[in-house]
């Protein structure tokens, strides 16, 4: 009897686009199994709609952001990363794509700045960790930019689509690149749950400085669990202009799919009661 009703449950769920799916097991984290879970799936959600920025700001390049770069592959990409460590992979970005590197760190103003270099060098950050000086890393004085100013340098225009990973210094990127936002349709960013960075902006605060700017959040994917406890602890959001291009409209569906759906959720009842 109750698996005939868990049945009948993903039948009715399934008429309308939804998936129940069995939870794992405590203590494991969640697959991310739906193409639209994840940066390529967010971006292409954005370009199908007809969205094509004229420049694409990288800030916190690492290695590279392939999915950011071929999905809009026409335009110029700006990538702003301040360990010398990646130089060589943003060489190579540059020989594939329309693109261009300022080796230092993007922050409020112009000037220097002690980026704490951690040993695996994707958590360095210009801010300190909760949990003391043993996982800070190093300090190395890099040079600090604005994203106003570099476009303004190198005549880059928009419309801009900014991505932002920094570890916890997301919105002192932003307060670099308040010239920049009032062109920007899009901006990618990394947010946390929990105050692992001191100091740092926790997902309330993000979303509501945001808002400030004009932005809210549109999409969600890339989710990070913390190893205490299995607890969420980090995913990246893709915001958009409020007033923009793609909350035109805040309507559900079209008519045409209103009947779709009402006739799947209809042809479902029907087998349900046959089968009852």
């Amino acid at each position: 009897m109750l698996t005939a009703v868990k049945s009948a449950g993903k039948r009715i769920f399934s008429a309308f686009g939804l998936e129940i799916r069995r939870a794992p097991p405590r203590g494991t984290a969640l697959p991310i199994e739906a193409a639209r879970a994840s940066m390529r799936g967010a971006l292409r959600q954005l370009s199908s709609l007809g969205f094509a920025p004229r420049t694409v700001i990288d800030v916190g390049v690492a290695y590279e952001t392939a999915e950011l770069y071929q999905e809009f592959p026409k335009a110029d990409i700006l990538l702003i990363e301040p360990l010398v460590e990646f130089e060589p992979f943003l060489w190579k970005t540059c020989e594939t794509y329309k693109a261009q590197y300022v080796l230092a760190a993007a922050g409020a103003g112009v000037g220097t700045a002690a980026l704490n270099v951690h040993a695996d060098r994707f958590g360095s950050s210009l801010l300190k960790e909760v949990e003391g000086a043993t996982v800070d890393g190093t300090p190395r004085q890099v040079p600090v930019v604005t994203i106003d100013g570099v476009c303004a340098e190198k005549k880059l225009g928009g419309p801009y689509l900014i991505k932002v990973d920094v570890q916890g210094a997301e919105l002192l990127v932003l307060a670099g690149a308040q010239q920049t936002l009032e062109e920007t349709e899009a901006v990618v960013l990394e947010t946390t749950l929990f105050g692992t960075i001191v100091d740092g902006p926790q997902l309330y605060d993000v979303i509501v400085k945001m808002k400030e700017y004009g932005f809210v959040v549109y999409d969600i994917y890339g989710f990070t669990y913390r190893p205490l406890d299995q607890a969420l602890l980090q995913t990246d959001m893709v915001f958009v202009r409020e007033q923009g291009r793609f909350r035109k409209s805040h309507v559900f569906a079209t008519a045409e799919q209103r009947r779709e759906q009402l006739a799947r959720a209809e042809e479902t009842h029907r087998k349900l009661t046959v089968g009852s």
